[in-house]
């Protein structure tokens, strides 16, 4: 791969080993997700291999999850396309907050990292440049494929683990999605407008699904863009008391 243009006049020791160990944390909080990945795979008929490379070319947990939920339900080919692409939208908006930084970068580095764009790597990238640190390509993929390599062993696992013991599901694994999104969206919030999106996503989100209302994450999450531009046009942006 070619040497990456200078984006920023940041400069660090090793900002590929700094990459690994900004992601390792969330990571690593991921393996249980990735395990029950695995095993649902092999629950729902996919071979070893099979469930192996949905991992290695999809690399999307949450919608790996739900379309191996929906192929198990029977579901139409129409239906799991069009589930897995509103679940994955929100990597259109991660992809624009990177435009201006990537925009001087060669194709194969930015298909590089558009490939393991995740919300971990946005998480760490993004907490990298409110630092005041810059762009930094290098660190951005190092952190991406740190990302990629514990997911697909954590895949590996969960597919071992599925032959030997199968409906691993009923251990509470996917509580590992709601850790890494919380652990994700908190640092993160540092105004007053964020705080208030974050908490109207949250309760509507809760209150919706408990009522059983059909697309209650959407509106959930509409709900909660509303309220924090609102916010953020009624007033000054202020550091949040978090």
């Amino acid at each position: 791969m070619p040497v990456a243009p200078s984006v920023s006049p940041y400069r660090e020791e090793s900002p590929i080993r700094q990459g690994m160990v900004d992601i390792l944390p969330l990571a690593l909080a991921t393996i249980p997700w990735g395990i029950l990945c695995g095993s649902l795979a092999v629950d729902v008929g996919l071979t070893a291999v099979q469930a192996q490379l949905m991992s290695l070319l999809v690399f999307a947990g949450a919608a790996q999850l739900a379309s191996l939920q929906l192929f198990a339900a029977g579901a139409s080919t129409g239906s799991l396309l069009g589930t897995t692409a509103v679940i994955s939208a929100r990597h259109l908006l991660y992809a624009a907050v990177f435009r201006n930084e990537v925009r001087s970068l060669n194709l194969q580095w930015r298909l590089a990292l558009a490939f393991v764009l995740t919300d971990e790597m946005f998480a760490v990238v993004t907490n990298r440049l409110g630092r005041g640190a810059g762009f930094c390509p290098r660190h951005a993929l190092s952190a991406g494929f740190t990302m990629y390599g514990v997911w697909n062993l954590a895949t590996l696992a969960g597919i071992v683990l599925g032959h030997a013991a199968p409906d691993l599901d009923q251990f509470g694994f996917d509580f590992a999605i709601a850790a890494t999104f919380i652990a994700i969206v908190i640092p993160g919030i540092r105004s007053r407008p964020t705080l208030l999106c974050v908490i109207t996503s949250g309760v509507s989100g809760v209150s919706l699904n408990h009522q059983g209302v059909e697309h209650g994450l959407i509106l959930a999450t509409g709900a909660g863009m509303l309220v924090g531009l609102l916010a953020s046009m009624n007033g000054p942006r202020r550091r949040a008391s978090v």
